[in-house]
């Protein structure tokens, strides 16, 4: 079919709707947004995430008490009073809460963090701006590992906290700051949290990590800021094959090692279906509604989409993990000790993402299927968690879709799935809506440092992300 005959059929079928016109900011976002001198906070800001940036959170091991105290001493500086609990030995959170000024008339919002960063290999990094510089170059960039994951957006949470206390902004819920540790490896702050502390939270909804603005996403000179709304569940699984042990010098096609990578072969080969999340239809959305002409036509039309887009989706390992059930091997465990020796046993481990509507016993009996013919093989969960979601359809996703957008017709922001897998996964099961936006703007350069060598954040993101977080906050927060 022509694109022509496709676009007469679908101007047939279907019309997009057009969306109605942004609800304005309520009055007291320009009051209290418009008092701060917001150069002057970004500048502070930034200091102090030079210094948060130079505390060694590396995980493993965490030793994330010693994050927590250094935020901990930013709001004390502002008579905010904080908690750390300690979840294991040299391990906390950090909770602080700003109280509604009355009754409050809405459950909490909440500004989670992790304080944890995963590991760097220093001797990659320029000497002057390593991991645990914490320096800020002649181009104003921050450099330090978590600048994006997460210590940057912890900070500005902080600082967020700290502006609504100095501006006196009258609340109708409570703000509480939470900053928890282990994200990187086992959730364990964020269990902890969730297992022991949720009743005196009750956190209505939060903002986490999750999306970003993109520069260029799709088209040149268009920046797209992604607002998660769903995440990806995880499937972790070790798959064992067992056999005869033996001498390497005879191959034997029943070892353990030939039926490891059979089974390896039979799960790499799957191919399964695309599945777009309706959070990615409305992103192409408002992408081609802004976008105009003829792909603007299609992104805005499911039908369209599917016929001429998730092909393209498909063909990028980023884009097709955000539209298929994923799963790849990470790494391999045996016990072989010498290279002629063949194990009775060894394990392949493997990282399986699943979107919304699989559940783990569901890709789970599929993998099972796909290896039946191998024999010696047995799987091991070691973790299990579905995929969930919250709707878009929310005063602070709109608060924070429409203050990182501002007045720019360059910049669109709209939700999406994430691929990856956060604390608020086990935030939303609780009864909280959760958002994942980080508000800063890079390029795909800047994006790539991300647990990679030379991590890095301007202080102009910086400002202008506590700008927007803040006026975010008030919106949805302060009394009217």
């Amino acid at each position: 079919m022509t694109l022509r005959l496709a676009l007469s059929a679908v101007l047939v079928l279907s019309c997009a709707t057009t969306p109605p016109p942004p609800t304005p900011a309520p009055a007291g976002v320009e009051k209290f947004g418009n008092a701060i001198d917001w150069a002057k906070a970004g500048d502070e800001a930034s200091q102090a995430l030079s210094g948060y940036l130079q505390v060694d959170t590396f995980n493993p091991p965490g030793n994330e008490t010693r994050g927590a105290q250094y935020l901990a001493d930013l709001l004390s500086k502002d008579g905010i009073v904080s908690e750390l609990v300690e979840f294991a030995p040299g391990r906390s959170n950090l909770i602080a809460r700003l109280k509604a000024t009355g009754a409050p008339t809405e459950k909490p919002l909440c500004l989670l963090s992790h304080l944890d960063v995963v590991p760097a290999e220093t001797e990659l990094w320029p000497k002057e701006t390593g991991p645990l510089s914490g320096a800020i170059d002649g181009d104003g960039f921050i450099w330090g590992r978590g600048a994006l994951d997460m210590k940057g957006m912890g900070l500005i949470e902080t600082m967020t906290l700290v502006w609504l206390k100095r501006a006196n902004v009258p609340l109708r819920r409570d703000v509480i700051l939470l900053a928890v540790g282990d994200e990187e490896v086992d959730n364990l702050g964020m269990k902890h949290l969730v297992e022991k502390q949720w009743d005196q939270l009750d956190c209505g909804v939060l903002v986490n990590e999750g999306g970003l603005g993109i520069k260029n996403l799709l088209f040149e000179g268009q920046t797209v800021f992604a607002i998660s709304v769903a995440e990806k569940g995880a499937l972790w699984i070790k798959m064992k094959a067992s056999g005869e042990a033996g001498h390497g010098s005879t191959p034997v096609p029943q070892r353990a090692p030939t039926r490891l990578i059979r089974a390896m072969q039979a799960i790499s080969g799957r191919q399964p279906p695309p599945q777009i999340h309706a959070s990615l239809y409305e992103l192409l959305r408002r992408i081609g509604e802004q976008k105009g002409g003829v792909t603007g036509f299609i992104m805005q039309r499911p039908t369209l989409v599917n016929w001429f887009v998730t092909g393209k989706l498909m063909a990028k390992p980023p884009t097709r993990a955000g539209i298929t059930n994923t799963c790849q091997v990470t790494g391999f465990d045996g016990k072989g000790s010498a290279p002629n020796v063949i194990p009775s046993q060894v394990t392949a481990i493997i990282d399986c993402r699943l979107l919304p509507g699989t559940t783990p016993e569901m890709l789970l009996a599929e993998l099972k299927e796909l290896v039946k013919d191998v024999e010696g093989i047995e799987f091991e969960v070691s973790n299990g968690d579905a995929a969930n979601e919250s709707t878009w359809e929310d005063p602070f996703f709109d608060a924070l879709a429409r203050h990182a957008v501002g007045t720019r017709t360059d910049a669109i922001a709209g939700p999406v799935l994430s691929p990856g897998y956060t604390d608020s996964l086990l935030a939303r099961p609780k009864g909280a809506r959760a958002y994942g936006m980080v508000p800063f703007e890079l390029s795909q350069e800047e994006l790539a440092t991300m647990h990679g060598r030379n991590e890095r954040v301007s202080k102009q993101n910086v400002t202008k992300g506590l700008e927007v977080l803040f006026r975010a906050v008030v919106d949805v927060s302060a009394v009217p």
